[in-house]
Protein backbone atom coordinates (compact mmCIF):
# COMPACT_ATOMS: atom_id res chain seq x y z
CA UNK A 1 0.00 0.00 0.00
CA UNK A 2 1.40 3.37 -0.96
CA UNK A 3 0.62 6.47 1.04
CA UNK A 4 1.41 9.35 -1.32
CA UNK A 5 2.98 12.37 0.35
CA UNK A 6 2.16 15.97 -0.68
CA UNK A 7 5.84 16.89 -0.76
CA UNK A 8 6.19 14.60 -3.75
CA UNK A 9 4.52 17.17 -6.00
CA UNK A 10 7.31 19.60 -5.25
CA UNK A 11 10.05 17.22 -6.38
CA UNK A 12 8.17 15.74 -9.36
CA UNK A 13 8.34 12.12 -8.24
CA UNK A 14 5.47 10.17 -9.73
CA UNK A 15 4.10 6.67 -9.73
CA UNK A 16 2.61 5.74 -13.08
CA UNK A 17 -0.42 3.54 -13.68
CA UNK A 18 -0.54 2.73 -17.40
CA UNK A 19 -4.06 2.37 -18.81
CA UNK A 20 -4.38 0.90 -22.32
CA UNK A 21 -8.18 0.61 -22.59
CA UNK A 22 -11.08 2.44 -20.89
CA UNK A 23 -11.05 1.15 -17.31
CA UNK A 24 -13.90 -0.39 -15.35
CA UNK A 25 -14.55 1.83 -12.33
CA UNK A 26 -16.53 1.18 -9.17
CA UNK A 27 -16.84 2.99 -5.84
CA UNK A 28 -16.67 1.59 -2.31
CA UNK A 29 -18.04 3.43 0.71
CA UNK A 30 -16.15 2.27 3.79
CA UNK A 31 -14.52 4.32 6.55
CA UNK A 32 -11.36 2.29 7.09
CA UNK A 33 -9.01 4.35 4.97
CA UNK A 34 -10.41 7.52 6.50
CA UNK A 35 -9.06 6.36 9.86
CA UNK A 36 -5.68 5.53 8.30
CA UNK A 37 -5.45 8.95 6.63
CA UNK A 38 -6.42 10.73 9.84
CA UNK A 39 -3.87 8.72 11.85
CA UNK A 40 -1.11 9.59 9.39
CA UNK A 41 -2.02 13.27 9.45
CA UNK A 42 -2.82 13.82 13.12
CA UNK A 43 -0.57 11.29 14.85
CA UNK A 44 2.29 10.53 12.49
CA UNK A 45 2.94 14.10 11.41
CA UNK A 46 2.30 13.69 7.71
CA UNK A 47 0.33 16.89 7.19
CA UNK A 48 -2.20 16.68 4.34
CA UNK A 49 -4.64 19.46 4.98
CA UNK A 50 -6.62 18.20 7.96
CA UNK A 51 -7.91 21.31 9.78
CA UNK A 52 -5.91 22.15 12.89
CA UNK A 53 -8.96 21.91 15.14
CA UNK A 54 -9.72 18.37 14.07
CA UNK A 55 -6.07 17.42 14.24
CA UNK A 56 -5.92 18.57 17.87
CA UNK A 57 -9.17 16.79 18.70
CA UNK A 58 -7.80 13.53 17.33
CA UNK A 59 -4.49 13.95 19.14
CA UNK A 60 -6.23 14.56 22.45
CA UNK A 61 -8.34 11.44 22.03
CA UNK A 62 -5.52 8.95 21.41
CA UNK A 63 -3.54 7.34 24.19
CA UNK A 64 0.27 6.98 24.38
CA UNK A 65 0.32 3.42 23.00
CA UNK A 66 -1.63 4.46 19.93
CA UNK A 67 0.58 7.49 19.28
CA UNK A 68 3.71 5.37 19.57
CA UNK A 69 2.37 2.74 17.14
CA UNK A 70 1.51 5.44 14.57
CA UNK A 71 5.02 6.90 14.36
CA UNK A 72 6.40 4.62 11.59
CA UNK A 73 3.63 5.63 9.20
CA UNK A 74 5.10 8.98 8.20
CA UNK A 75 8.87 8.67 8.18
CA UNK A 76 10.22 10.90 5.36
CA UNK A 77 11.21 9.11 2.17
CA UNK A 78 8.90 6.11 2.57
CA UNK A 79 5.42 5.70 1.12
CA UNK A 80 5.02 1.93 1.50
CA UNK A 81 3.35 0.46 4.59
CA UNK A 82 2.84 -3.22 5.46
CA UNK A 83 -0.50 -4.80 4.65
CA UNK A 84 -1.30 -5.20 8.36
CA UNK A 85 -1.83 -1.43 8.52
CA UNK A 86 -4.67 -1.35 5.97
CA UNK A 87 -7.98 -3.24 5.75
CA UNK A 88 -7.62 -6.74 4.32
CA UNK A 89 -10.72 -6.34 2.10
CA UNK A 90 -10.76 -2.78 0.84
CA UNK A 91 -13.69 -3.27 -1.53
CA UNK A 92 -16.07 -4.78 1.03
CA UNK A 93 -18.06 -3.21 3.83
CA UNK A 94 -15.58 -3.95 6.59
CA UNK A 95 -16.32 -1.83 9.64
CA UNK A 96 -13.54 -0.15 11.57
CA UNK A 97 -14.39 -2.16 14.66
CA UNK A 98 -14.19 -5.38 12.64
CA UNK A 99 -10.78 -4.30 11.38
CA UNK A 100 -9.67 -3.62 14.96
CA UNK A 101 -10.69 -7.12 15.99
CA UNK A 102 -8.79 -8.55 13.02
CA UNK A 103 -5.70 -6.64 14.11
CA UNK A 104 -5.98 -7.91 17.67
CA UNK A 105 -6.27 -11.46 16.33
CA UNK A 106 -3.34 -11.12 13.90
CA UNK A 107 -0.48 -13.46 14.70
CA UNK A 108 2.84 -11.69 15.36
CA UNK A 109 4.41 -13.82 12.63
CA UNK A 110 1.94 -12.39 10.12
CA UNK A 111 3.08 -8.82 10.83
CA UNK A 112 6.71 -9.82 10.43
CA UNK A 113 5.82 -11.52 7.13
CA UNK A 114 4.05 -8.34 5.94
CA UNK A 115 7.10 -6.25 6.82
CA UNK A 116 9.41 -8.60 4.94
CA UNK A 117 7.09 -8.59 1.93
CA UNK A 118 6.97 -4.78 1.92
CA UNK A 119 10.65 -4.08 2.50
CA UNK A 120 12.56 -7.33 1.96
CA UNK A 121 13.81 -9.77 4.61
CA UNK A 122 17.24 -8.18 5.00
CA UNK A 123 16.51 -4.48 4.55
CA UNK A 124 13.92 -3.53 7.18
CA UNK A 125 13.84 0.26 7.66
CA UNK A 126 14.88 1.52 11.08
CA UNK A 127 11.46 2.97 11.83
CA UNK A 128 9.78 -0.46 11.55
CA UNK A 129 12.33 -2.42 13.58
CA UNK A 130 10.63 -1.84 16.93
CA UNK A 131 7.40 -3.27 15.48
CA UNK A 132 9.31 -6.31 14.20
CA UNK A 133 10.96 -6.78 17.59
CA UNK A 134 7.65 -6.54 19.49
CA UNK A 135 4.97 -7.33 16.91
CA UNK A 136 2.20 -8.19 19.37
CA UNK A 137 2.75 -4.93 21.24
CA UNK A 138 2.71 -2.92 18.01
CA UNK A 139 -0.48 -4.60 16.75
CA UNK A 140 -2.21 -3.87 20.06
CA UNK A 141 -1.05 -0.24 20.00
CA UNK A 142 -2.16 0.31 16.43
CA UNK A 143 -5.55 -1.28 17.17
CA UNK A 144 -5.90 1.17 20.06
CA UNK A 145 -5.05 4.09 17.77
CA UNK A 146 -7.69 2.99 15.26
CA UNK A 147 -10.29 2.68 18.01
CA UNK A 148 -9.54 6.09 19.50
CA UNK A 149 -9.47 7.84 16.13
CA UNK A 150 -12.72 6.22 15.05
CA UNK A 151 -14.44 7.28 18.28
CA UNK A 152 -13.65 10.86 17.29
CA UNK A 153 -14.31 10.51 13.56
CA UNK A 154 -17.42 8.32 13.46
CA UNK A 155 -19.90 11.19 14.04
CA UNK A 156 -18.32 13.07 11.14
CA UNK A 157 -18.59 9.98 8.92
CA UNK A 158 -22.29 9.69 9.72
CA UNK A 159 -22.80 13.35 8.83
CA UNK A 160 -21.08 12.75 5.49
CA UNK A 161 -23.93 10.56 4.20
CA UNK A 162 -25.35 13.11 1.73
CA UNK A 163 -21.88 13.91 0.36
CA UNK A 164 -21.09 10.22 -0.06
CA UNK A 165 -24.40 9.67 -1.86
CA UNK A 166 -23.59 12.56 -4.18
CA UNK A 167 -20.17 11.09 -4.92
CA UNK A 168 -21.71 7.71 -5.73
CA UNK A 169 -23.95 9.44 -8.28
CA UNK A 170 -21.03 11.40 -9.74
CA UNK A 171 -18.95 8.26 -10.25
CA UNK A 172 -21.93 6.39 -11.66
CA UNK A 173 -22.73 9.10 -14.21
CA UNK A 174 -19.10 9.29 -15.37
CA UNK A 175 -18.95 5.51 -15.73
CA UNK A 176 -22.21 5.24 -17.68
CA UNK A 177 -21.39 8.13 -19.97
CA UNK A 178 -17.96 6.76 -20.74
CA UNK A 179 -15.81 9.51 -19.30
CA UNK A 180 -13.52 7.73 -16.83
CA UNK A 181 -10.51 9.83 -17.77
CA UNK A 182 -12.40 13.00 -16.84
CA UNK A 183 -13.45 11.46 -13.53
CA UNK A 184 -9.99 10.15 -12.59
CA UNK A 185 -8.41 13.46 -13.44
CA UNK A 186 -10.63 15.32 -10.99
CA UNK A 187 -10.15 13.20 -7.85
CA UNK A 188 -7.37 15.34 -6.40
CA UNK A 189 -4.52 17.60 -7.46
CA UNK A 190 -2.17 14.71 -6.56
CA UNK A 191 -3.47 12.59 -9.44
CA UNK A 192 -3.19 13.52 -13.11
CA UNK A 193 -4.58 11.78 -16.15
CA UNK A 194 -2.05 11.76 -18.98
CA UNK A 195 -1.72 10.17 -22.38
CA UNK A 196 -0.71 6.78 -20.97
CA UNK A 197 -2.80 6.74 -17.83
CA UNK A 198 -2.55 8.05 -14.28
CA UNK A 199 0.34 9.87 -12.65
CA UNK A 200 0.19 9.80 -8.85
CA UNK A 201 2.49 12.01 -6.80
CA UNK A 202 4.59 9.90 -4.47
CA UNK A 203 7.90 9.80 -2.62
CA UNK A 204 8.99 6.66 -4.45
CA UNK A 205 8.70 6.39 -8.21
CA UNK A 206 7.08 3.31 -9.70
CA UNK A 207 5.33 1.97 -12.77
CA UNK A 208 2.33 -0.38 -12.97
CA UNK A 209 0.05 -1.75 -15.70
CA UNK A 210 -3.69 -1.70 -15.07
CA UNK A 211 -4.29 -4.53 -17.52
CA UNK A 212 -7.81 -5.92 -17.21
CA UNK A 213 -8.14 -5.03 -13.54
CA UNK A 214 -10.87 -2.72 -12.36
CA UNK A 215 -10.31 0.53 -10.45
CA UNK A 216 -12.02 0.86 -7.07
CA UNK A 217 -12.44 4.42 -5.78
CA UNK A 218 -12.66 5.00 -2.02
CA UNK A 219 -13.62 8.53 -0.92
CA UNK A 220 -12.14 9.55 2.45
CA UNK A 221 -12.88 12.21 5.04
CA UNK A 222 -9.33 13.51 5.00
CA UNK A 223 -7.28 16.58 4.20
CA UNK A 224 -7.24 17.83 0.63
CA UNK A 225 -3.76 16.39 0.01
CA UNK A 226 -4.46 12.85 1.24
CA UNK A 227 -4.03 10.05 -1.30
CA UNK A 228 -3.68 6.33 -0.54
CA UNK A 229 -3.28 3.79 -3.34
CA UNK A 230 -2.79 0.08 -3.79
CA UNK A 231 -1.54 -0.67 -7.28
CA UNK A 232 -0.16 -4.19 -6.94
CA UNK A 233 -3.30 -6.12 -6.00
CA UNK A 234 -3.94 -8.84 -8.64
CA UNK A 235 -7.69 -8.19 -8.79
CA UNK A 236 -8.08 -4.42 -8.63
CA UNK A 237 -6.40 -1.05 -8.23
CA UNK A 238 -7.55 0.86 -5.15
CA UNK A 239 -7.44 4.66 -5.03
CA UNK A 240 -8.51 6.52 -1.89
CA UNK A 241 -8.97 10.28 -2.27
CA UNK A 242 -10.56 13.22 -0.39
CA UNK A 243 -14.35 13.23 -0.54
CA UNK A 244 -15.46 16.32 -2.50
CA UNK A 245 -17.15 18.81 -0.20
CA UNK A 246 -15.70 17.30 2.99
CA UNK A 247 -14.39 20.70 4.04
CA UNK A 248 -17.98 21.71 4.82
CA UNK A 249 -18.09 19.09 7.59
CA UNK A 250 -15.07 20.22 9.59
CA UNK A 251 -16.92 23.02 11.35
CA UNK A 252 -19.57 22.01 13.86
CA UNK A 253 -22.10 23.25 14.50
CA UNK A 254 -22.99 25.87 11.92
CA UNK A 255 -24.02 29.18 13.42
CA UNK A 256 -27.72 28.81 12.60
CA UNK A 257 -27.83 25.24 13.88
CA UNK A 258 -26.02 26.28 17.06
CA UNK A 259 -28.48 29.11 17.64
CA UNK A 260 -31.47 26.82 17.18
CA UNK A 261 -30.08 24.11 19.45
CA UNK A 262 -29.15 26.72 22.05
CA UNK A 263 -32.70 28.03 22.04
CA UNK A 264 -33.97 24.53 22.70
CA UNK A 265 -31.71 23.27 25.50
CA UNK A 266 -29.70 26.32 26.55
CA UNK A 267 -26.22 27.56 25.59
CA UNK A 268 -24.24 25.57 28.19
CA UNK A 269 -25.90 22.25 27.49
CA UNK A 270 -25.69 22.81 23.73
CA UNK A 271 -21.95 23.40 24.10
CA UNK A 272 -21.53 20.29 26.26
CA UNK A 273 -23.31 18.11 23.72
CA UNK A 274 -21.12 19.57 20.98
CA UNK A 275 -17.96 18.78 22.94
CA UNK A 276 -18.99 15.17 23.53
CA UNK A 277 -18.05 14.01 20.06
CA UNK A 278 -16.11 11.33 21.93
CA UNK A 279 -16.64 10.12 25.51
CA UNK A 280 -14.97 12.18 28.25
CA UNK A 281 -14.63 12.10 31.99
CA UNK A 282 -16.40 14.75 34.05
CA UNK A 283 -13.09 16.49 34.71
CA UNK A 284 -12.11 16.44 31.04
CA UNK A 285 -15.46 17.93 30.06
CA UNK A 286 -15.20 20.63 32.75
CA UNK A 287 -11.74 21.58 31.46
CA UNK A 288 -12.87 21.66 27.82
CA UNK A 289 -15.94 23.76 28.60
CA UNK A 290 -14.09 25.94 31.14
CA UNK A 291 -16.89 25.33 33.64
CA UNK A 292 -16.65 24.55 37.35
CA UNK A 293 -17.12 20.82 38.20
CA UNK A 294 -20.18 21.61 40.30
CA UNK A 295 -21.85 23.32 37.35
CA UNK A 296 -20.91 20.45 35.02
CA UNK A 297 -22.67 18.04 37.37
CA UNK A 298 -25.83 20.15 37.37
CA UNK A 299 -25.99 20.44 33.58
CA UNK A 300 -25.15 16.76 33.07
CA UNK A 301 -28.00 15.87 35.44
CA UNK A 302 -30.37 17.81 33.18
CA UNK A 303 -28.97 16.20 30.01
CA UNK A 304 -29.20 12.78 31.65
CA UNK A 305 -32.83 13.41 32.60
CA UNK A 306 -33.52 14.26 28.95
CA UNK A 307 -31.82 11.00 27.89
CA UNK A 308 -29.22 12.93 25.86
CA UNK A 309 -26.16 11.55 27.68
CA UNK A 310 -25.18 8.35 29.43
CA UNK A 311 -22.82 8.20 32.40
CA UNK A 312 -20.66 5.16 33.16
CA UNK A 313 -18.41 4.77 36.19
CA UNK A 314 -15.00 3.21 35.56
CA UNK A 315 -13.03 3.00 38.76
CA UNK A 316 -12.90 6.47 40.23
CA UNK A 317 -13.85 8.23 37.01
CA UNK A 318 -17.30 8.88 35.56
CA UNK A 319 -17.29 8.82 31.74
CA UNK A 320 -19.94 10.66 29.74
CA UNK A 321 -21.08 9.97 26.20
CA UNK A 322 -23.89 11.07 23.91
CA UNK A 323 -26.89 8.79 23.50
CA UNK A 324 -28.45 7.78 20.20
CA UNK A 325 -31.25 10.20 20.98
CA UNK A 326 -28.70 13.02 21.27
CA UNK A 327 -27.13 12.06 17.95
CA UNK A 328 -30.55 12.19 16.30
CA UNK A 329 -31.20 15.60 17.82
CA UNK A 330 -27.86 16.96 16.65
CA UNK A 331 -28.38 15.53 13.19
CA UNK A 332 -31.75 17.28 12.99
CA UNK A 333 -30.12 20.68 13.59
CA UNK A 334 -27.24 19.98 11.18
CA UNK A 335 -29.58 19.66 8.22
Amino acid sequence: MSDAHPAAARINVWTELRIATPPRISISIAPNLTTLAVIADALAGRRRGLPDGWRRTVQEGVGPRGREAARPLAVPGYSVVPDSVVPRTLDEDLSVRAQVEMLRDTAPEALIGDLEQAFGPDDLPVHWRSAAEKPRQWLSGYASALTDVWNTTEPLWRRAGPLLDREIRRVGVATVRGGPELLLGTLTERIRYGERGLLISDVEAGSFELGDRRIVLLPMLAGKDAVIVRLDDPDAVFIAYPLPGAETLWRWPAATAEDELTALIGPVRAELLGLLGRPMTMSMLATKAKIAPSSITYHCDRLDAAKLIVRVRRGREVWIGRTERAEELLELFRR
